[in-house]
């Protein structure tokens, strides 16, 4: 594609002749693609995308202002400055007013028991949405409030944030399962007034009592909290869906009961959302806020140190959303859109509610888990709603790879499959793309973070599992460790030249933080902390965590590759590789490896693994120890936390903050079994 002007040139960059019919997979993408490419300024693009939307104030102005150079002065983006309008108007007001879709469906929502079910308008969701946000006013929340929310997967939770972003309050929302310790740091960074749980949820079979959870986080944040909003879940008022007998149901009916009568309950603060919901109104004028007004907070895991108070605002976030999830996933009005992670991450917040939302689209809101009740439960939601666009993670898609080759119901209706949240490896994409899409959906590999909001990359073509190019607005380089760029086949840092609509503003309170950790290192670049690698066609490859990168005997190379390889083999399901510390070459690998059921770890395993390695990626990248590992030390979202796998490898039993870490025991087990040779 030749391009003049250096503003196509990200597009450019990845995008050649011989590949546009990879478009064709997804023709809205081809066409908009055409339209980006038409504009000599990327402001002009941008212009467009706003004028699908309502300001209350027009832009004074430009499009995007930014300053990336730490040497230069103070970081900042700002999209369109001067402009006012309301998020929660755009994505609920305007649907029903202006296009007539109170009647829609926007959620289909399916409890952890297939017996929990219900249908939400679009109507039906404005409706709730104004009156909660009528609740939280009445309780002092104001513009620029923060309003945490420690919620399950239920209606409540959307409702709740939107009404936050009605009344300009900004909703930090905590994944409903963290524990107390790290509910109580994020309300205390956020310094929050009003807490929004629930009395409790089931897990698959598993029962966890957030408020009991919420109190302990509350005991040492009495001062800031002032009102605690608890849901009474469905689930807790009938039955646990776990068996259908006549016993269960009673006893389980007892169970709730003795529940709720236990709960610790301070009545100055705690308040029952029905109460104060019966009688709220059905009307709530929206804050019409500034487009740099803050959206959110959401705090980035515990698996990269400790946690980051990431930052939003409302038009960027507006645009950014709603033209991704538009693009990414080509929507038509007719879709039924699946998304499985969860709203307490990013990718929740963007796909789940904003970006779908703001497309009028049709989404499933999902509370349960992959195998409960049974391991099937994802493919029958599948059937029972006909979706179309599915969305989910590599871990779930191995997890379900264990339980047969062909998933037993009718997957007739799936367009577009979706993976997030980390690499996925060739094993895993094949039976995605074979069992699930039966060959013929095309699968889009997204790269995002929560700092950055947006799909970087896709993967359209079936036949090259990495093929990536950058979505628009998004201008990627690849750096060294001295700050050079790198032309051509290369591999080391990915940074980007200049920001997008989406893009974080700073690190709540911490604007320092903010400029150290993403602009400090390379200035005048936005740090990604992703190794990437552009092979001969100019395609990126993103390769994991730069803090997950090696460097053996001057090689650069990541180890998300070397765990591909891993899991290559017919006996692994799972593989984490971490560096260990070499005297002769500087750093060496210490590979962990899950087995699938019944296969054993032997001498014999070991070198066959070694040999895939040496065969897939070169001799330099053969390990020097592999460990059996019947599971991975992993967060409550899934995510490998790879310190303590360093620190394992390392023999370093001061672990820190376990905090966020879903099964503890899983660390005792990983020592026990630490390779001999690596003592």
């Amino acid at each position: 594609v030749g391009v003049p002007h250096p503003a196509s040139r990200l597009v450019a960059l990845a995008l050649k002749p011989d590949c546009i019919q990879c478009l064709q997979c997804l023709p809205i993408l081809s066409a908009v693609y055409n339209t980006y490419l038409k504009y000599h300024f990327v402001s002009a693009f941008w212009k467009e995308v706003a004028d699908d939307f309502f300001w209350k104030k027009p832009a004074t102005g430009p499009m995007l202002q930014y300053n990336f150079d730490v040497t230069i002065g103070n970081i900042y983006v700002k999209c369109m400055e001067g402009a006012k309008t309301n998020m929660c108007y755009n994505v609920l007001d305007r649907l029903v007013r202006e296009r007539n879709l109170g009647e829609k469906v926007a959620y289909y929502w399916e409890g952890n028991s297939p017996d929990h079910h219900m249908a939400i308008t679009y109507s039906q969701l404005l409706s709730q949405v104004c009156r909660c946000a009528n609740v939280l006013k009445k309780m002092g929340v104001k513009k620029g409030d923060r309003v945490s929310i420690y919620l399950p997967m239920i209606p409540e939770l959307v409702y709740t944030m939107l009404a936050c972003a009605r009344i300009g309050a900004v909703h930090s929302i905590v994944f409903a399962g963290f524990s107390s310790e790290s509910l109580c740091e994020r309300i205390m960074d956020a310094q929050s007034s009003v807490l929004v749980t629930a009395d409790g949820v089931y897990r698959g079979e598993k029962l966890i009592n957030l408020k009991q959870i919420a109190d302990e986080a509350l005991e040492k944040c009495r001062e800031i909290v002032t009102k605690c909003l608890i849901v009474k879940h469905h689930a807790l008022r009938t039955k646990s869906g776990a068996a259908s007998n006549i016993m269960t149901d009673f006893m389980s009916g007892i169970c709730s009961l003795f529940w709720c009568v236990q709960t610790p309950w301070d009545s100055e603060c705690d308040v029952w959302w029905e109460e104060v919901m019966r009688d709220s109104p059905e009307e709530c004028e929206p804050e019409w806020l500034d487009a740099e007004d803050p959206l959110f907070i959401l705090y980035t895991s515990g698996s990269t140190g400790k946690p980051k108070g990431v930052l939003h605002t409302v038009a960027g976030y507006l645009l950014y959303t709603s033209l991704t999830f538009k693009y990414v996933f080509d929507h038509h009005h007719d879709d039924v859109y699946w998304c499985t992670a969860d709203i307490g991450w990013i990718t929740g917040h963007s796909y789940i509610t904003y970006g779908p939302l703001a497309n009028g689209a049709t989404s499933v809101l999902f509370e349960g888990i992959p195998v409960h009740p049974h391991v099937g439960r994802f493919w029958e939601i599948i059937e029972k709603y006909k979706v179309t666009k599915f969305y989910t993670a590599p871990t779930a898609i191995r997890l379900l790879m264990k339980y047969g080759r062909e998933p037993l119901y009718d997957l007739s209706s799936l367009r577009i499959l979706g993976t997030v949240g980390e690499p996925i490896n060739p094993e895993a994409w094949q039976w995605y793309h074979e069992a699930v899409g039966k060959g013929r959906c095309p699968v889009v590999d997204t790269f995002w973070q929560t700092e950055t909001v947006k799909h970087s990359y896709l993967t359209l073509n079936p036949h090259l599992i990495f093929q990536t190019f950058p979505f628009f607005g998004v201008e990627p380089t690849i750096l060294n460790e001295h700050g050079e760029e790198l032309e051509g086949e290369a591999e080391g840092y990915l940074v980007f030249r200049r920001p997008w609509p989406g893009i974080m503003r700073t690190v709540y309170r911490n604007h320092e933080r903010f400029e150290n950790s993403y602009f400090k290192k390379f200035p005048g670049f936005y740090v990604t902390g992703d190794g990437c690698r552009r092979d001969k066609d100019g395609y990126y490859w993103i390769t994991g965590r730069t803090d997950d990168m090696l460097n053996v005997s001057g090689h650069l190379m990541s180890t998300a590759e070397v765990e591909a390889a891993l899991t290559e083999h017919p006996a692994v399901a799972e593989a984490a590789v971490v560096s260990r510390p070499h005297k002769v070459k500087g750093e060496c690998l210490y590979c962990f490896v899950s087995l699938k059921d019944s296969r054993e770890f032997t001498h014999t395993l070991v070198e066959e693994l070694k040999r895939l390695v040496r065969e897939k990626i070169g001799p330099i990248a053969t390990p020097d120890f592999i460990q059996n590992a019947p599971a991975l030390p992993k967060t409550r979202s899934g995510k490998i936390m790879r310190r303590i796998l360093r620190q394992i490898a390392r023999n370093e039993k001061d672990l820190g903050d376990l905090s966020t870490l879903a099964d503890p025991k899983v660390v005792e087990e990983l020592f026990s079994q630490r390779c001999e040779a690596a003592a």
